[in-house]
């Protein structure tokens, strides 16, 4: 696994700007990034932020090796040794603050700001927007999964189907975070304490004379683990039958059977003639796991259908995020010093989805004292107060102004925690169980509607009227300097 030496876990093209700024002896600027993602997955109402904690660990064993160096000293941009000699002694001295995981988020708002010198802080973009990326990819995909399946179990199968060991081993952590209650990883259970479940491949029945024997000596071994998997010749005449005769000799033995899977054929059907036959054969305790490709929409369909099914193995969908296998996250300078002062700064694009936010920002989740639930998140400048001396707080959302909305009696939530000050770690990473615990509240503080899997409502994220005054003068200014 990929736990250290990652400082070229980086593009090429951050070592040339760093070496850039060094020649040109402006390496030592001070700067301000933000990490945020334009567009919400899957059509959801929400992501959910994960990550956290491979950056922190990035960061904190963040140095250039001696083969590292050896590498960089190949390369036909020729850097020069003194350069190297600057990398050799890096350690990333910088601020950063982020969401904590699990947390509910949206199109737009800084995730993470990272603050320091312009060296450390565009060394550091690629493998931050790499573990971000994709961790709140896959625990989007998983909350989203569970908003669907409700109150039932919830497998992580993925770990064949993923791209490469670190995205199985880091995706079942994400799905873990926001709902999934197990891992067939073994590696994941063993790194991050994720509870871990398997029952038995087509192959274990093949090996045997017939599927009984193969039942029979699998519940014998382990006879407290039993989930036997009824499919690999005929699941109605054979699979199910055998494994009933199984769960009658561990019922003579003082023992139960834990539950029958699918894996082919048509789930919503089998299942429920599958329920049918164990209910009739005095096996109602048996439960039904069922696999193969499945996602929230067929989730959503086979439960539609009357499917007996409690548990659910989702794997390749889930792992790699099959319909939209990219979040699209993006690390903008937002903050940059000039002649010793800190100035916002701005990027303008013909995709006006593209122009950046400027300067250096907050986000506050405002809460309504009455309900309990969120209105809206807010983003504003540090030095804001927050909440106002008046105790009401203006909204109104930048692309269409005449949206406006006047809130009173609310808790304003900062959002974004210090993580690395000064190059010091400051925050202490939670477990596991504390960040879906943390998860599950933030889901709490959501109305249904914001939450739901087909058209959900979009929730609001407003810009301060300092924040957006600043944007309008800056992009009014670029045009008039641009103007024929």
């Amino acid at each position: 696994m990929l736990t250290a030496g990652l400082a070229l876990h980086t593009d090429k093209y951050q070592i040339n700007m760093m070496y850039a700024h060094w020649i040109n002896g402006s390496h030592r600027t001070r700067a301000v990034f933000e990490a945020y993602f334009r567009k919400l997955p899957f059509g959801n109402g929400y992501a959910v932020f994960a990550g956290l904690e491979r950056i922190v660990h990035y960061i904190e064993s963040l140095r250039f090796s001696e083969d590292d160096i050896a590498y960089l000293a190949k390369q036909e941009e020729k850097y020069k040794p003194e350069f190297l000699e600057e990398l050799r002694q890096f350690r990333f001295q910088g601020n950063i603050h982020s969401m904590k995981e699990g947390a509910l988020v949206f199109p737009n708002e800084p995730l993470i700001r990272v603050e320091g010198t312009i060296f450390e802080t565009q060394l550091v973009e690629t493998a931050l927007l790499n573990f971000m990326n994709f961790q709140t990819l896959i625990a989007t995909k998983a909350s989203r999964i569970r908003q669907v399946a409700s109150g039932d179990i919830l497998l992580e199968f993925g770990t064949r189907r993923a791209q490469e060991a670190d995205a199985a081993v880091w995706g079942a952590r994400a799905a873990y975070l926001a709902g999934f209650h197990a891992t067939s990883n073994m590696l994941a259970g063993e790194k991050f304490g994720i509870p871990t479940k398997g029952t038995h491949a087509h192959s274990w029945v093949q090996t045997f004379r017939s599927e009984q024997e193969a039942f029979d000596i699998f519940a014998e071994v382990m006879p407290d683990q039993v989930t036997l998997l009824v499919d690999t010749f005929d699941t109605l005449k054979s699979g199910i039958p055998h494994a009933i005769a199984t769960a009658k000799k561990l019922e003579a033995q003082g023992k139960r059977m834990n539950a029958i899977r699918l894996d082919s054929g048509d789930l919503a059907y089998l299942s429920i003639q599958a329920r049918k036959m164990l209910d009739e054969a005095g096996l109602d305790y048996v439960g039904i796991v069922a696999s193969n490709d499945l996602d929230e929409g067929t989730i959503l369909d086979l439960k539609a259908q009357g499917a007996k099914i409690d548990t659910w193995g989702v794997g390749t969908q889930l792992i790699t995020a099959a319909d939209q296998p990219a979040l699209g996250g993006v690390y903008k300078l937002v903050e940059r010093e000039v002649d010793g002062e800190m100035v916002p700064t701005i990027k303008i694009s013909g995709n006006p989805e593209k122009v950046s936010t400027p300067g250096k920002k907050e986000v506050y989740r405002i809460i309504s004292k009455g309900s309990g639930k969120a209105i809206a998140d807010y983003i504003c400048f540090p030095e804001e107060e927050m909440p106002p001396d008046s105790g009401k707080l203006k909204l109104f959302n930048p692309l269409h102004p005449y949206m406006r909305k006047n809130v009173q009696n609310f808790e304003a939530v900062s959002m974004l925690e210090p993580v690395f000050l000064q190059g010091e770690l400051v925050y202490e990473l939670p477990k596991l169980e504390e960040i879906r615990s943390y998860h599950n509240t933030q889901l709490d503080q959501f109305w249904p509607e914001y939450l739901r899997k087909l058209n959900p409502e979009i929730y609001r994220v407003n810009l301060s009227e300092q924040v957006w005054e600043v944007k309008h003068r800056m992009m009014a200014e670029f045009m008039e300097q641009h103007e024929e």
